[in-house]
């Protein structure tokens, strides 16, 4: 066996066994924090905090390539948009996450099927 054929073999044995991270599904390739549940089209209710929530995507997607903007912050209401520059048709173009009413929900935002991003607002 080739040393770099037994190295992925090693790596694909070790991505089986080391947890993920608390990554759940994707939605248009956009990770979802695990325990995630659906609300409604492209829309989940995360099962952590707020601040919990924004911590695990700091993680999964870097602020120095992914674009964060605050989006609100409002007595019972906070909300960031990461912005994915490599959106393509069909994948993530952006993710909101926000707290109201006590609750942290996630929106993916999908490129439309034309490829045409939203324009910058």
């Amino acid at each position: 066996m080739k040393p770099l054929a037994r190295y992925k073999a090693a790596l694909a044995a070790l991505a089986v066994t080391v947890p993920t991270l608390g990554w759940g599904d994707k939605v248009a390739g956009a990770v979802l924090p695990d325990g995630a549940r659906w609300v409604s089209e492209n829309r989940y209710r995360a099962d952590r905090t707020y601040e919990e929530t924004l911590k695990f995507y700091r993680s999964v997607y870097p602020p120095a390539r992914y674009p964060t903007k605050t989006i609100a912050s409002l007595p019972g209401v906070r909300a960031v948009h990461i912005d994915n520059p490599e959106a393509r048709p069909g994948t993530w173009e952006g993710l909101n996450v926000y707290e109201a009413h006590g609750e942290t929900k996630v929106f993916v935002l999908v490129t439309p099927p034309g490829g045409k991003r939203a324009p910058p607002k």
